[in-house]
């Protein structure tokens, strides 16, 4: 790359998904950045544009750091970039704290997004479709893994409830990501059902199925 030529990558703002994102997306605590020093490792995503449509549209990758000046941190990849051709392993990378998605030094703050990580099973009308959920309902769970929530617009029909292929099984983040108007209700235990009152929207308990 010549000195005129821009880089084919920057820096995406991990601050900014973990706003957009706060069921799902991880983003180290200001608590565990003030931990950091010198020697230690940050992943960051570098956003890049290519010519093969086969290609993802960003590689994370591990930077070590060099410097901390004024809040802003100096470092060197430590990675060899699979797609990104204008940088290599030991390349200078500048970047801030938001730009930070993991570090080598335990987070002495919880994972926000840990609540959300068990699992329930979601009809595609919630999870593909922009329905929002109507129905939801929790029983004993299936799996160490499993919360026990299912999960539903409430106007999918017997024989769309039969075919498997309209339901998955995720977390429950994912689903909050779609529609978090019932997350109030999630600490509940098993047997309970909740049905969405079309008249004021708000959920209210119903005898289990």
């Amino acid at each position: 790359m010549t000195v005129d030529q821009k880089p084919s990558w920057r820096l995406d703002d991990a601050a900014v998904i973990a706003a957009d994102n706060p069921y799902t997306f991880y983003k180290p605590s200001t608590e565990a950045i003030a931990l950091l020093r010198p020697g230690s490792l940050v992943k960051l995503i570098f956003l890049f544009a290519s010519n093969d449509p086969q290609a993802p549209r960003a590689e994370r990758m591990w930077v070590r750091i060099d410097r901390i000046e004024n809040n802003r941190f100096l470092g060197e990849l430590d990675n060899d970039p699979c797609h990104i051709e204008d940088l290599k392993c030991g390349h200078p990378v500048e970047f801030d704290a938001r730009h930070i998605i993991q570090t080598d030094v335990d987070d002495p703050l919880p994972d926000p997004t840990a609540p959300y990580w068990p699992r329930c099973f979601v009809t595609n009308r919630v999870l593909n479709d922009g329905a929002p959920v109507g129905y939801l309902y929790r029983e004993t769970p299936d799996a160490k893994d499993d919360s026990g929530w299912r999960i539903t617009a409430g106007d999918e029909t017997d024989e769309y409830m039969e075919d498997p292929d309209n339901s998955a099984y995720v977390s429950l983040g994912a689903v909050l990501s779609k529609d978090d108007s019932f997350r109030h209700l999630l600490e509940n235990a098993a047997p309970c059902a909740y049905s969405r009152n079309g008249a004021t929207g708000q959920f209210e308990p119903i005898a289990p199925a």
